[in-house]
């Protein structure tokens, strides 16, 4: 089980521990975000510090209708305990967790700040 707070903005955060590509490990706070499907977002200086390796460029259209490109990493996020791998995109903006990193598990949410976040594996 994983567990984290509703902020002062009403945002359902919760603490990640990324491992990059050298064994360096890094305790954050994301974002959970359900309107977005892939795996993680993270800020271009966290990828740097954890050095993760490069694997491509995505596209993705935004909820205003414009379109972006940007480069994502390989990341292994420290998931309950156990390692789960995907990709992460490099944006500026807060580490984002996205549904693809909370498919198979429940998600439930105490929306008033200082509510509790709990993600349990189904």
């Amino acid at each position: 089980m994983i567990e984290g707070v509703v902020n002062d903005a009403k945002e359902a955060v919760v603490p990640l521990t990324l491992r990059g590509s050298a064994g360096r490990t890094l305790s954050i706070d994301a974002i959970i975000d359900t309107g977005f499907g892939g795996f993680l977002t993270l800020p271009p200086a966290l990828v740097a510090e954890l050095g993760l390796p490069y694997e491509g460029m995505g596209r993705a259209t935004l909820g205003d209708g414009s379109e972006i490109t940007f480069p994502y990493y390989d990341v292994t996020v420290l998931w309950d305990g156990d390692p789960k791998y995907g990709l992460a995109d490099a944006a500026d903006t807060t580490p984002l967790v996205g549904m693809s990193l909370l498919d198979s598990h429940s998600l439930y949410v105490e929306i008033e700040v200082g509510g509790r976040v709990v993600i349990e594996a189904r």
